[in-house]
This record gives C-alpha cells, sequence and structure tokens, in this order.
C-alpha cells in the first residue's frame, strides 16, 4: 500500500543553514527520518539487498537477523517485490529470527514463525535449513539447551551481518524487557504485564495467550555487525526520543544500542517528532519561521515557563533560544497578540459555518447552509469517542449528516457478549439459536479465523450500537448510516488484508451519491499498518478518483483523532468547544456501544473506558486552551483541515 497520507507542514529548519553534525547534536545514534513508512521500508530493503551482494561477492554466506511484529512488514514486501523483479537472491542467505512467543506451535498464526513465512520467507528462494526461528513447541525442561545451541547455531554461521529490529513502546528489543541486561543471551522470558496485554489483544482474549516468549538477549543482538532499528508511527515517538538522546539505562533496553560501532536508527516523521531537530528546532538551528511554526514555538515557550500566551516577556523568548523568532517577526508583544488571534480564530461552535455570519476569521465558511457532511468512522465508535459532540452539533445545527463505517468491528466483540445477546433475544420470545452458536464457538481453534456465523453476529452486534448512537444524536439510521464492511477488514482474524480498489470503489461510490460539502475522517499517524491508517488510505485513495467532480471543489476535509491520542496545538484548524451538557450527550452516544463497554480492547497500562479516555482529553485540550488565555470550556475537539483536494 503507497501512503498517501501526509500532512501539510510548515516552516521548521533551513535545510543547509548549519550542518548536520550540528542540527543532530542531541543524538546518540545515527538516525535516518523519511517522510513515510513506505519510503523508509524501501531504504532499509535497499540496504538489505546491497549488504547480500557484497558478502556474495566475497564468496560467502550472508547471516541475516529478522525481527517479526509489525515494523518490518513494509520491508518485508519491498524484498519479495524486488525479488520478483530479480534485483536479488536469497539463495545464499541464512535468516537468523529474534523471538518467538512460548509456548506455541510454529503453524499458529499468530506465531512469530508463521508470521516471517507467510510475508516473507514463503515469496523468495530462500533455502529451508537456512532459516532459524526460536521452536516455541519444546517442552519446557529442553528450552535452555535449545537456546544455547541457537547461540552456537549463531557462532557457527560466523555471526549475524545484519540485524534488522524494532522496538517496543517500553523500548523493548526482543522480548529484552524493561530492565533486561546488556550482557543476556538467548532465553526463556517471562512477559511483563504490558507485553501480555499485547500478546493477549493478538488472541482476542488473555485466557489462551502466551505468557512467556524465546528471545534473542541483548548481548546476542549487540554481536551483530551492523544493526537497523525500525520505528514507525507517533506512538513510537516518544520511546525513539529516549533511544536515540536519552541516558543508557536497563529500563530501556534499547538504549544498550548506544554503545555499537555500526547503528542506525530510520524512522518515518511521525516516530521522529520527540527528537529535538523535530519538536525544538530552533535550539539547534535556523529556522524558516512560518505562522503555524511560528505557533508551535509560542504554545511550547508558554508551557515551558507556565506562562499565558499575553504574559511572555522579551526575557522569556531570549532565555529560551527564541531570539531568532523575535529577530525574523518583530516585537515580542506583536507576536504574543498574533499568535492569541490565531488561537482565538480556531474556536468556533459552528463546525458546520454559521449562517449569515461573517466567516472571514472563521475556520469554515457560512455558505452553503446547510451542508451535506459524512462522517468516515474506522470502525462503529470511532465517530462519537472521537467527535461525538462536534457530530452532535452539526445534527443540532440542521445539517444533513451521514456516518459511513469503513469496517464491521466484529474482532473487538467477545463471544460471551455474542451469547447475552442470544440469551436476549431468547428471553424475549424472539428466536432461540443460543445452543447452535454456543456450539459454534467452542469450535473455535486458535490461531484460525473465526467461523462466518460468528463474524455476521458479532457483526450485526456492532451495527445495531451504531445505529443506536445515531439515533440519539438524531440522524436517521435507514437514509444517513452507511456500513461499508470494507473487504481488507473481513479475514476473520486479527490479521488483515491489504487495500485494494475494491475498498477504495465502495467509498467513491459513496462519495458520489452524498457529494459531501464536509469529509471528517479519523486522521492517525500510528501504526502504518493498522486498521486506522489503512482507512484514512482507502478515503484519500477514493478522493483522488472523485477530485475533478464538480462537488470537489465546494468541498472541505476535516481530521480527526482517534481514542488515544490528541492533535497538537500547532496544526490545529477548527476547535469545538463543548458545554457540560454536550460532553455528558456524547458520553450517552459512546454508551451504547454496549459490547465495548466495561472491558479494555487496547493493548497498554491504560484501563480507562472509551468514555473516560474521550473526556480526559477533550477537558485536557480545553484546559490548554485555558492556560494559554483563551476562555475557559468543559472541553474541546480539535480537527486539523487537510490542505489539498483537488
Amino acid at each position: 500500500m503507497q501512503s498517501n497520507y501526509k500532512l501539510h507542514k510548515e516552516g521548521g529548519l533551513i535545510p543547509g543553514a548549519e550542518p548536520m553534525d550540528i542540527i543532530r547534536r542531541y543524538e546518540k545514534i545515527n538516525t535516518t527520518v523519511f517522510q513515510t513508512e513506505s519510503e523508509g521500508a524501501d531504504y532499509v530493503s535497499d540496504q538489505i539487498i546491497e549488504a547480500i551482494r557484497r558478502k556474495s561477492n566475497m564468496g560467502g554466506q550472508f547471516v541475516l537477523g529478522l525481527t517479526t511484529g509489525k515494523s518490518p512488514i513494509g520491508i518485508y514486501r519491498k524484498l519479495v517485490e524486488k525479488y520478483q523483479k530479480g534485483a536479488i537472491s536469497f539463495a545464499n542467505v541464512i535468516v537468523f529470527s529474534l523471538d518467538e512467543l512460548y509456548p506455541i506451535d510454529a503453524k499458529h498464526q499468530q506465531s512469530r514463525n508463521y508470521l516471517i513465512h507467510e510475508e516473507f520467507l514463503n515469496h523468495v528462494d530462500i533455502k529451508p535449513e537456512n532459516v532459524f526461528v526460536p521452536d516455541g513447541s519444546l517442552p519446557v525442561d529442553s528450552v535452555h539447551e535449545y537456546c544455547q545451541k541457537y547461540e552456537a547455531q549463531i557462532v557457527a554461521c560466523g555471526g549475524i551481518d545484519l540485524m534488522i529490529i524494532g522496538t517496543g513502546v517500553q523500548g523493548q528489543i526482543g522480548f529484552n524487557e524493561p530492565g533486561s541486561f546488556y550482557n543476556t543471551k538467548t532465553r526463556l522470558v517471562a512477559l511483563n504485564n504490558t507485553s501480555r496485554k499485547s500478546v493477549a489483544s493478538l488472541f482476542g482474549n488473555s485466557e489462551t495467550a502466551p505468557t512467556q516468549a524465546i528471545t534473542m538477549g541483548v548481548g546476542t543482538i549487540l554481536k551483530a555487525k551492523r544493526i537497523v532499528l525500525l520505528a514507525w508511527g507517533e506512538d513510537k515517538s516518544a520511546m525513539i526520543g529516549r533511544i536515540v538522546e536519552g541516558d543508557i539505562t536497563s529500563e530501556v533496553p534499547a538504549t544498550y544500542l548506544q554503545n555499537h560501532p555500526d547503528i542506525e536508527v530510520v524512522v518515518d516523521e511521525t516516530a521522529a517528532q520527540e527528537l529535538t531537530r523535530f519538536k525544538t528546532p530552533w535550539l539547534v538551528g535556523t529556522c524558516d519561521w512560518q505562522p503555524k511554526f511560528i505557533r508551535k514555538a509560542v504554545v511550547w515557550l508558554c508551557q515551558k515557563v507556565g506562562k499565558p500566551i499575553l504574559k511572555l516577556t522579551y526575557k522569556d523568548y531570549i532565555d529560551n533560544s527564541l531570539g531568532q523568532l523575535l529577530d525574523s517577526q518583530g516585537s515580542y508583544d506583536s507576536v504574543n497578540i498574533r499568535i492569541f488571534n490565531d488561537l482565538q480564530h480556531t474556536i468556533t461552535g459552528w463546525p458546520g459555518g454559521k449562517p449569515n455570519a461573517d466567516d472571514s476569521t472563521r475556520p469554515e465558511r457560512s455558505k452553503p447552509f446547510p451542508k451535506r457532511v459524512v462522517i468516515f468512522s474506522p470502525h462503529p465508535d470511532d465517530d462519537v469517542i472521537s467527535m461525538g459532540g462536534t457530530f452532535c452539533r452539526l445534527v443540532e445545527q440542521g445539517h444533513d449528516v451521514h456516518v459511513a463505517y469503513e469496517t464491521s468491528g466484529n474482532y473487538a466483540v467477545n463471544d460471551d457478549v455474542v451469547l447475552q445477546s442470544l440469551d436476549s433475544a431468547r428471553e424475549c420470545g424472539l428466536g432461540d439459536r443460543y445452543e447452535e452458536i454456543k456450539a459454534v464457538i467452542a469450535s473455535k481453534k486458535n490461531g484460525e479465523p473465526e467461523p462466518l456465523v460468528l463474524r455476521q453476529l458479532k457483526s450485526g452486534i456492532r451495527r445495531s450500537e451504531a445505529k443506536a448512537a445515531c439515533r440519539h444524536f438524531g440522524v436517521n439510521d435507514q437514509t444517513n448510516v452507511h456500513f461499508l464492511n470494507l473487504p481488507f477488514y473481513e479475514t476473520g482474524g486479527l490479521k488483515k488484508g491489504e487495500l485494494t480498489q475494491t475498498d477504495i470503489n465502495i467509498i467513491v461510490d459513496l462519495l458520489r451519491k452524498v457529494q459531501p460539502h464536509q469529509i471528517y475522517a479519523a486522521g492517525d499517524l500510528s501504526d502504518p499498518h493498522g486498521t486506522h491508517r489503512v482507512c484514512i488510505e482507502a478515503v484519500l485513495g477514493a478522493m483522488e478518483i472523485v477530485k475533478d467532480d464538480p462537488w470537489v471543489k465546494e468541498c472541505t476535509f476535516w481530521l480527526y483523532r482517534g481514542a488515544w491520542q490528541e492533535w497538537d496545538l500547532d496544526m490545529v484548524d477548527m476547535a469545538v468547544p463543548l458545554s457540560p451538557d454536550e460532553v455528558i450527550k456524547k458520553r450517552h452516544a459512546i454508551y451504547r456501544h454496549l459490547s465495548q463497554k466495561d472491558i479494555v480492547p487496547f493493548p497498554g497500562e491504560d484501563a480507562r473506558e472509551f468514555w473516560q479516555r474521550a473526556e480526559d482529553r477533550t477537558q485536557n485540550t480545553a484546559r490548554i486552551y485555558d492556560q494559554l488565555g483563551m476562555a475557559e470550556y468543559q472541553a474541546i475537539e480539535v480537527f486539523v483541515k487537510l490542505q489539498s483536494l483537488n
């Protein structure tokens, strides 16, 4: 999937104004940043191919260490593509895989062994005897000896020439959890709580998920001749900042890589955003001071010194390395007033535009009124979780609001919720399929796609919940609620298919039917192979097809965020304040999604329910606006305007 999703960036470091060793002076590891994951994957795959060629020309076998998980998927696909074009052969390559869950069978679809073969090894000419993946099916009393042999096999092959690894949100490399030492070897480890939750999400529940793993040790990894660490998406950005610029600590095992003589970190721009040259570039070089970039610097300064915008002083700017901003833009007080007004103008109670009003400083135009609106929701609850207040406001202000649920979301429905729903129907005298479906659930096999009849029931549950939430806001669920069921999602398991033209055409048909004046879509910048990212790529792929349609010239495209992250204020184009009553109404819409309530469907330490996350996030945004000197609101939902549609 070639990425079409790039956000417009204003300002930043002026290329070539200072040498790169000055720009990167806080970075302790050589770090290469690409605009997209696809470009980074292309770069790394070329490095792998070139390294294989060099070793082959010397008459030796190339030993490649590979990580699994989502990080290398793009690289695997690039390597397969280049192999199919005749650019490389893997006949002289030996592969050692980084880790494997334990206990697990190699044929289990969630096993590392299965993944690395399915995504890569089955599609190239590597010899089976040259593939080494930790065996997760061994008896526990055999594992220690097996791990010693795994280490010996690496040594017997001459050591790993190139090690490709990723990192977890806690700075793990492989399954070397926080607290791992620098000299550890291949071994069986217990997964910590965060890793267990992450693994449990792959298996649908915690009861069947492995709680241990076999992993190369930190010391094993550090013995590789060259290492490339990958990270894509903003959910990895905080950890990349610590790995590249922080102190070496066992609590972040990936920081040990700072001691390796030939290590490169390869990331996309979203994963790099906590590096100094991206987060606070004025600290390392000369900048191009464009309007939103100035806003970024002023908001940062306010938060650093603990003052609202209009109380910032000349000394505040000078003491915090922002003298070049004043040299470029004039007096500090004129900058303060300009940014205050700039942020003030993002706030509107009329997300669809205020009719018969001067819209010269408003984020959305006043005409036409009412507008046709399409809200794209990746799952059947992202709309109300992420922009429920704005959704409600659009309906109440008279706009023709349509909601398009891109996927069924059936994977997130637990089996016991299905049985409870069937039992409710039985008790109401509406039919009895309880025992039939109970038997279907009992027949499920770990790692295999769920039976179609069960998926259909789970999809039906999510549809009914989504319709109830829409009715709560006053939307006609017969005419204005659209379930697209994009095929890429409907695999019956955690692993989803690739985006195809079939998915895009479904969205094209809806857009041409509704011909909206406004589009809202989830604009998450995390996992490039996750459902939210695939969904925004599908919408943008559809927009590319319809871009010359007359209605597109009158259409604005707004991006909201998912349940866990929010837009930084320097990016925000529209901020919709919510009253206390609107917060409650949004909460009640989220409540309609009963199958998602009282569970933690997202891996990690955050035990809050979706409504709590949504409220905390929007209330925090309101607090930031208040701290900057704006009016005090109960909550605020914020949006970024996609700049180019045609």
